[in-house]
């Protein structure tokens, strides 16, 4: 934090840090910076905010690191003055996370995480397919490679089998889309090539949205950089309110 801050920059930013610490009692580190001056906070308005952060849990997902910057922003005036800060309106942010293997995995098996990949729908010669993972192990070994080891079930309309499969892929990059490496069934009966077309299309369609939306938030990845055991992500986001943590 920069020594130089104002009286209410300095005083904002240690209450919004102090509401941070009684919501994240297992972060190992928090700072928040607030641009803005006491006649904006009156008038609801801030230049910009920026969080960081080490060791956060969100949501059943540990975050190693996280860095958050805004744009200008408009606020609740009352709720900021005791660092809550309530958007009046949505807010463009950028965010750099970086995320442990470990912390992937375990969050992999947790009910919140799952109840978001508990099936995926595809459309497969005109029939509905639904993919149910039954279990999902990610290994990031380095270059530039994420593997995915994992049991689904294939429920079709007449016929359900479970199969273990390791997908090997390229994530998304600045200027790169992804790219799958290999894909083979390990376990079970083998998955059609047309089940695999169609899920490649399907991720394909969801990469490609300009945002995903979970909660109060639109996001997109826009870059992934995967290194030994662990990976980093660049998030650009809006926000309709800032999540509840």
């Amino acid at each position: 934090m920069s020594q130089e801050r104002k009286i209410e920059e300095n005083l904002l930013a240690q209450a919004a840090e102090n509401t941070l610490s009684k919501q994240l009692d297992g972060a190992e580190k928090i700072d928040v910076d607030v641009q803005t001056d006491l006649l904006k906070i009156v008038q609801g308005q801030a230049e910009a905010v920026s969080f960081a952060g080490e060791g956060l849990e969100i949501q059943e997902v540990r975050i190693q690191e996280i860095e958050i910057q805004t744009d200008n922003i408009s606020i609740n005036p009352f709720s900021a003055i005791f660092g809550q800060i309530e958007l009046e309106q949505p807010v463009n942010t950028t965010a750099r996370i970086v995320l442990k293997e470990a912390d992937i995995n375990h969050a992999l098996t947790s009910d919140f995480v799952r109840s978001k990949i508990k099936h995926l729908n595809l459309t497969v010669d005109g029939e509905n397919i639904s993919l149910q993972p039954e279990k999902l192990q990610l290994s990031l070994p380095g270059d530039r490679t994420i593997q995915i080891d994992g049991f689904v079930q294939i429920n079709e309309p007449d016929h359900t089998a479970q199969v273990g499969f390791t997908a090997m892929f390229s994530p998304r990059t600045l200027d790169k889309p992804i790219l799958m490496k290999s894909f083979k069934c390990t376990q079970g009966e083998n998955i059609s090539l047309d089940i695999v077309v169609a899920l490649m299309n399907k991720i394909k369609e969801l990469v490609n949205l300009p945002y995903l939306e979970f909660d109060d938030v639109w996001f997109r990845i826009i870059n992934m950089e995967v290194q030994k055991g662990s990976l980093v992500l660049l998030i650009e986001a809006k926000m309709r309110q800032i999540p509840k943590l």
